[in-house]
């Protein structure tokens, strides 16, 4: 037994020595989960540290709290459209294919190892799930940019797939132990477990949300701490009724992590840096745990588990439970290949030796060995993968400054950064040419590698980098102006109700609306508004008098020398919005969210 001071010792070596080793891992694009088991192997029993670590209700323990938190922080970075786009495919992998994946492996598995079918699905299901660590980890680490709905299909998946493996676990192990017979009581258990975790996680994420806001602390680093110990508290909750914590945690992480919150910038580095903690230490332990020079005797059966695993169960769950979703195939084979395999097995792999199932430690070993095969082998080539398959995209570019406010209070207004491309309306026109909302102002431009003072006169250029502050009822209008130009016929109308804003109606051309705002006002581009609703409502209108076109209505505001001054803007959805159709938005990074 370490003496506390020396295990502190090494607790922070172990983490200092990865966090520079990852340095390296993603220069040789390695996964870290690799890195950090094989610093653990390094410093285990067979290793030249010579830690000895058998421990494996520890194991379990700290296992669970870390992957608690890593799919906390994953929850909070999936955006609700995202998680939307994502909910029936990803639902179909995390339920019907994990079963499917359990069978075939756990078939193949008994047939390899000449045990019982039950024993073999036992390690079927145990391996079965994609894991949400190693999921995260690559695909936000690794650099690597695919579309839009196939990211969210895998970490959905990868977040919500847990509970099917945990209760085909459980149930194996039961059934094994003579505790459960097969029946309604499994299905009540599986239904308890999803039912319970979902419910929970999401009354707890609103509820949770509701006094974030509203409490007042004194300090703004308790915010991420309570924050997190919501997240904690969700899966708590859920586990004592009875259902799963891994759900109930991470749609608490979604539903926190997509509503309004107080100190939210400094929330999310905190989670993010507990997450990367939670990482390095989990998957050191996990090396720490394992046995390599009992590896060897296991490597041949483990390496048939893991090609079956990986070019038929996966393959085979993918191409059944993606029909009805309409994929192309280069992303099925994608979805495929990304089946990474991770922490959750190795600690669903200690559950046969905590209650003593027999052949509990070849189970271990042999998952031990097809998970670190799968994470070097999936998790290294998964860039080249997309490359080859065209899934990959160019990556976003990223600004060299950011713009953020710190506040303990919720305040209504947001900062969005838009990155100009040369398609995108505003480029090349001078700030004081741009019609923008009363309540949206441009506070930042980044321009390479300097900073640009926001002037009248600063004429924007593709590649900037804009800051803009403004109102959350006017981010549609904005977002129109500062996304990519597109033809008349091609042009989508803005997702917006009713949003009313002041327009200087004198500085102000019908050419300026129809570019910017796509309204279908007819007469001459370069006539003003004052001019033109001169010759509409007649010579000195009065405040109040109104004019409406199509989608658009023009309500006058103030009048000087009897002549309209300002006007207000208003914009109505078309019917198909209102009723509830989704439309494309350009792609802006709120900051601090």
């Amino acid at each position: 037994m370490f003496p506390v001071d020396r295990l502190l010792l090494v607790a922070a070596v172990l983490v200092i020595f990865g966090i520079i080793s990852s340095k390296f891992s993603a220069r040789l694009g390695l996964p870290v989960l690799v890195l950090f088991v094989g610093i653990g192997m390094l410093a285990g029993s067979d290793g030249i540290g010579g830690i000895e670590f058998t421990n494996y209700q520890v194991a379990h323990g700290v296992g669970t709290i870390a992957l608690a938190i890593i799919l906390f922080d994953g929850g909070l970075r999936t955006a609700r459209a995202s998680f939307r786009l994502a909910l029936g495919p990803a639902l179909s992998l995390a339920t019907v294919g994990v079963f499917i994946t359990a069978g075939i492996t756990g078939a193949a598995a008994a047939w390899l190892l000449g045990v019982r079918p039950l024993t073999g699905f036992l390690l079927g299901s145990i391996i079965s799930s994609t894991d949400a660590a190693a999921v995260f980890t690559v695909l936000r680490s690794s650099g690597l940019h695919i579309r839009k709905r196939l990211a969210a299909v895998l970490e959905v998946e990868s977040g919500s797939n847990d509970p099917m493996a945990i209760f085909l676990t459980i149930a194996c192990i039961e059934l094994l132990l003579g505790q459960r017979a097969i029946g309604v009581g499994l299905l009540g258990m599986f239904v308890m477990q999803r039912g319970v975790g979902a419910v929970v996680g999401l009354a707890i994420g609103r509820l949770s949300v509701t006094a974030i806001n509203r409490v007042n602390l004194q300090a703004a680093g308790l915010y991420p701490i309570v924050t997190a110990a919501a997240g904690v508290f969700a899966f708590g909750v859920a586990a004592v009724l009875g259902g799963s914590g891994f759900l109930s945690v991470y749609l608490a992480g979604i539903v926190i992590g997509n509503s309004e919150l107080v100190f939210r910038r400094g929330t999310l580095l905190f989670i993010d840096a507990a997450a990367w903690l939670s990482q390095i230490g989990m998957f050191v332990m996990l090396g720490l745990l394992s046995f390599p020079s009992r590896l060897p005797a296991i490597a041949l059966d483990g390496f048939l588990v893991a090609i079956i695993l990986i070019f038929v169960a996966r393959p085979i769950a993918v191409a059944v439970t993606l029909l009805p979703f309409r994929m192309s195939w280069r992303e099925q084979v994608f979805i495929a290949w990304v089946g990474l395999k991770g922490a959750v097995p190795i600690v669903l792999a200690t559950y046969p030796l905590m209650f003593g199932v027999v052949n509990g430690e070849v189970l271990f070993d042999i998952i031990f060995f097809a998970v670190l095969l799968s994470a070097v082998t999936q998790g290294w080539t998964m860039p080249m993968l997309a490359r080859r398959l065209n899934l990959q995209l160019p990556p976003k570019p990223v600004p060299p400054v950011t713009l953020e406010i710190t506040s303990l209070r919720g305040i209504d207004g947001d900062i969005l950064e838009y990155t100009l491309d040369e398609n995108s309306r505003a480029v090349n026109r001078h700030l004081r040419d741009l019609r923008m909302p009363e309540n949206a102002v441009v506070a930042l431009i980044a321009r390479g590698e300097r900073i640009v003072p926001p002037r009248g006169s600063t004429e924007l250029l593709a590649g900037d980098h804009v800051f803009i502050v403004l109102h959350p009822r006017v981010r549609p209008v904005v977002d129109r102006m500062f996304s990519s130009g597109t033809s008349a016929d091609e042009a989508e109308p803005m997702a917006v109700d009713s949003i009313e804003f002041p327009l200087d109606a004198a500085a102000t051309r019908l050419a300026d609306l129809v570019e910017f705002y796509d309204t279908d006002l007819t007469g001459d581009p370069a006539m003003t508004i004052t001019e033109f609703l001169d010759h509409a409502l007649g010579p000195a209108p009065e405040v109040g008098a109104l004019y409406e076109a199509g989608n658009i209505s023009l309500r006058v505001l103030s009048v000087a020398s009897g002549q309209v001054e300002s006007v207000g803007l208003r914009i109505t959805a078309p019917a198909e919005m209102q009723a509830g159709q989704a439309v494309r938005t350009p792609e802006v990074r709120p900051i601090g969210g």
